[in-house]
Formats: structure tokens, sequence, C-alpha cells
């Protein structure tokens, strides 16, 4: 009895194959990505943060809290902090609040209350390539990213 050799290739290497092409399809594109855009999604998730612990500290604290930006400087303080956390130097920043929170020309605020609402906001962290947008809902208080 002779048996022939069949050429080809199983259902499981095949398998291994698609699962080693999967990986590499979801590893490779991050690592070329703009380190630029990872930074402004940081400091966009840093500002988010902070607009969190504000409101927090205004709801614990049953008073007024603020999250002061500074657009010139590229930093931003939080009522209760003593710390500036800083932002990166080449984002463009922007501030939309309410008139009675610019604090100075390029100096401006969004405040929280005791019950959790705020004056309302946004906050846009951009470079030429990328821009984020953290929104703070006036009603809510409530603080979201958007791309």
């Amino acid at each position: 009895m002779s048996r022939r050799r069949q050429h080809g290739f199983t259902l499981l290497e095949i398998l291994v194959v698609l699962a080693l092409m999967a990986m590499m399809y979801a590893l490779v594109p991050p690592m070329f990505s703009s380190g630029g855009s990872t930074e402004l999604r940081a400091a966009a998730r840093q500002l988010a943060a902070g607009l969190r612990k504000a409101r927090g500290h205004a709801i614990s604290s049953r008073q007024e809290a603020t999250l002061t930006v500074d657009v010139e400087q590229h930093h931003f303080k939080v009522a209760g902090d003593p710390r500036r956390y800083s932002l990166p130097k080449s984002a463009e920043l922007s501030v939309y609040t309410a008139q009675s929170e610019a604090v100075e020309d390029k100096v401006a605020a969004i405040r929280f209350y005791p019950d959790g609402s705020s004056t309302g906001g946004a906050i846009t962290v951009a470079d030429g390539t990328a821009k984020f947008r953290v929104d703070v809902d006036w009603l809510t208080g409530n603080v979201t990213i958007l791309d």
C-alpha cells in the first residue's frame, strides 16, 4: 500500500497565519501614528480629569470650585489643588465659557456649583493635524471629550 503525499496547507496552519496577520494589523498602525496627536489626546484627558476633579471638589466641599486655564502660559489650575498642570506648548488652546468667567484677556475659568451643575463651556486643544474638544454640560456638569 502506497500513500500519496498531499500538497497544501491544513486548516490549522491557515488559521494560525490569519491570527498572526490580524495581530500585525492591530499593532503596526499605532507605531506609525504621529506623536503630536497622542500628546494632544493626553492633554485633553488631563483637562477632562481636572474638570472632573473640580466638579467633585465642588460637590464634596459644598462650595463653588473652578478650573482656570491660562491660554498664554499653557497651564491650568484646579480649585483646592495647589499644583499647576502644564499643557503642551505646541498646542493651540481656546476656552469657551461664560463671559463672567473670563478672568483676564488670556485666562478663563469654568465654574462648578455644589449641586454638580456648572457655567458650562468647552476647552479646545489643537494643532495642525488634530483637534480635541473637552465639553462641560452646564446643567449636569458632565465632562466629555470630542475628537
